[in-house]
């Protein structure tokens, strides 16, 4: 259940990630306490909270060590995309939360994602506070886009400079670069091959139930535990 509660937030800065995807950056008139892996429900109207088109939930693409909230978002026609993307600096909107249960706790050791598309906005929160707290938890991360205008690589890849962080890329809808990126989709024999310790690992799935479908019938596929798998549904994204 979302909390009743608004936290205002002020537009700091805007970040192009591709061609339709952007990050908003909002500092707040109190800290959000939140966990890596959780989203917001971000609100343009406060007088009618079940507004679906105008309030929804985006998860937050930064670090609980920043001194600033960011959300990501896939551009599209929508009226909640144009009023973001209308956004100046200095202009404010609220938030209500924070929600989720798919979080990342510096117990797991060893874990993987299996991401498509704008499915790694919390992996984003989960990498980067990895770094910043210097944490030694072992990470994979598979990540599917169509073409190579991959949203945050180039985080992604300077991160990977970590001993513990190894990235790899797949791309459906054109020939791969270099060899860290892959043709096609993520599949059975694919996290076989990048992931050959996967009965160590706890397997996170973020995005639409449709691709949450998917990467769970991998993770059940491969063998793993359904303890071991951790997801988060994109609900009316």
């Amino acid at each position: 259940m979302v909390s009743s509660k608004y936290i205002s937030g002020k537009l700091i800065k805007n970040i192009k990630r591709s061609s339709d995807v952007e990050s908003f950056r909002f500092t707040t008139e109190e800290k959000i306490d939140f966990i890596p892996g959780q989203f917001l429900k971000v609100i343009f109207d406060k007088d009618n909270p079940n507004n679906k088109e105008l309030n929804k939930y985006l998860s937050i693409s930064s670090s609980p060590t920043k001194d600033y909230i960011e959300v990501t978002k896939k551009l599209t026609g929508s009226t909640f995309s144009q009023k973001l993307k209308s956004l100046n600096i200095d202009d404010k909107l609220s938030f209500q939360g924070p929600l989720g249960q798919c979080t990342f706790s510096s117990k797991y050791k060893k874990i993987s994602f299996l991401i498509g598309g704008i499915g790694i906005t919390p992996v984003i929160s989960i990498i980067e506070y990895i770094i910043d707290k210097k944490i030694d938890t072992d990470v994979v991360l598979l990540y599917s886009n169509r073409d190579y205008e991959i949203p945050f690589k180039n985080e992604l890849d300077e991160w990977e400079k970590a001993d513990n962080i190894k990235v790899y890329y797949t791309v459906t809808d054109c020939e791969p670069k270099d060899d860290k990126c892959m043709y096609g989709l993520i599949d059975k024999e694919v996290v076989l091959q990048k992931v050959n310790d996967w009965p160590q690992r706890i397997f996170f799935v973020f995005g639409p139930q449709g691709m949450i479908n998917t990467m769970k019938k991998i993770c059940f596929d491969v063998g793993c535990e359904i303890s071991n798998i951790k997801t988060e549904v994109f609900a009316g994204y």
